[in-house]
């Protein structure tokens, strides 16, 4: 059953509505209940068969105005790319340490980042953090060469997305104390980093449903006429 704060916030809503993007970046600000900085976040199904490596919809894209998260970023990195790690801000910088820290269940890290010369060392762990989804991968731009433009993008508000099973994505991409225009902004991004993503292989109406939330509120429904436009 409902909560009455629940249902106060479903009132405020149009169930029967198509939300424009804009439209969505205010009436989501006036959902806010709870005491703490609710995440907003958005959930979308794609019309893709992920069973297929054509239809894989996987990237990662850098928010304007960040996610409002501070995030820790652990780094394999070695000799000058460990240095570039260390100046770029990464909380953790290493190899053989990490993978310590790791077997003991110690993941005081929130992203993983790592030389390409330093995977070998990353895939003695593989097996633990692929299910946690922190395995490091070039799609993500989280194995790369350029260590310090990665932590970067990490701390400043990149936002990595992978389809699921279902063709599900989901992701936080922004606060409830974000500004209309922030989360805007942060939207349309987000969205033109999906439709790049679209396969060549898929048919038909490529995002089939699309919602914005906050953690502790009721959804908002996209209009999906206007998600498919946004290039």
């Amino acid at each position: 059953m409902a909560s009455k704060r629940y249902n106060s916030l479903i009132e405020k809503i149009d169930s029967s509505k198509s939300y424009s993007v804009e439209e969505a970046s205010t009436v989501i600000k006036e959902l806010k209940s709870a005491k703490f900085d609710e995440t907003i976040e958005i959930a979308m199904n794609l019309n893709v068969d992920p069973r297929h490596a054509d239809q894989m919809v996987r990237g990662a894209v850098v928010l304007p105005h960040g996610t409002g998260k501070s995030v820790r970023v652990a780094v394999f990195a070695k000799g000058a790319k460990a240095d570039e790690a260390k100046e770029a801000g990464a909380d953790i910088v290493g190899t053989d340490e990490i993978v310590e820290m790791i077997k003991e269940g110690n993941f005081a890290f929130d992203v993983v980042v790592a030389a390409p010369d330093c995977m070998g060392v990353v895939g003695k762990v593989g097996r633990i953090l692929g299910p946690k989804g922190l395995m490091p991968n070039p799609k993500t731009g989280t194995v790369t060469a350029d260590i310090a433009t990665a932590v970067k993008n990490v701390k400043g508000g990149q936002v990595a997305f992978r389809v699921d099973k279902k063709g599900n994505i989901h992701a936080g991409i922004g606060k409830a104390s974000f500004s209309s225009d922030q989360i805007k902004d942060n939207i349309t991004t987000f969205i033109v980093a999906i439709n790049k993503q679209k396969p060549s292989s898929a048919k038909g109406r490529y995002i089939k449903n699309a919602a914005l939330s906050l953690t502790m509120s009721p959804a908002l429904k996209f209009d999906l006429s206007e998600l498919s436009d946004i290039k």
